[in-house]
């Protein structure tokens, strides 16, 4: 599997309109975590971006797991860029 970090952003007043889809974003974060695909994964300070290091097999895979989660499909993450990285240390 190869790493990649993600960088997205949030819609506006997402603190706010998450409320009703946080549990099942939580849960299903806590599979991807489980089964070793997802690193790390949250907000900035500021709550405006998100931050992400994922384990897929290659960028589509990765493209596939982000759109899937109902962040996305309810307009909380409203974009994101996918980088591979190489993990020196």
């Amino acid at each position: 599997m190869e790493k990649f970090v993600v960088f997205g952003r949030y819609c506006k007043d997402a603190i706010i309109k998450r409320e009703p889809f946080r549990e099942q974003h939580l849960k299903r974060l806590k599979n991807l975590k489980d089964s070793d695909i997802l690193v790390t994964l949250g907000p900035t300070k500021c709550t405006k971006y998100l931050f992400g290091i994922f384990n897929a097999n290659d960028i589509n895979e990765l493209k596939d797991l982000i759109e899937e989660d109902i962040y996305w499909e309810k307009g909380i993450w409203i974009n994101y860029e996918i980088y591979p990285w190489i993990q020196a240390f």
